[in-house]
């Protein structure tokens, strides 16, 4: 799975998740998602969930920090630096 897949995944589920009949056309990679509102405290804690079960990331790996999760970019990186490999 690239960057790219990883990127897409993370912004459907944000779409579906918490902006379910909102546009998310703003929703770019670079789009600030804490700031914005879009992810609240709860909403960080359901998105680490996901990324914990989608990518196979540690929760305990995870340096739960707003700068991590702003934006789509950032998460993307790191699930990137923290993902388990899958065995073949």
């Amino acid at each position: 799975m690239t960057a790219q897949d990883i990127a897409d995944e993370i912004r459907a589920f944000i779409a579906a998740e918490f902006l379910a009949g909102e546009d998310a056309s703003d929703l770019t990679d670079d789009y600030d998602i804490v700031a914005s509102g879009v992810i609240d405290s709860l909403g960080l804690v359901r998105l680490v969930s996901h990324i914990a079960t989608a990518y196979r990331v540690p929760v305990d790996g995870i340096d739960i920090t707003p700068d991590n999760f702003r934006t789509i970019a950032a998460i993307t990186d790191l699930i990137g630096e923290h993902s388990e490999p899958v065995a073949a």
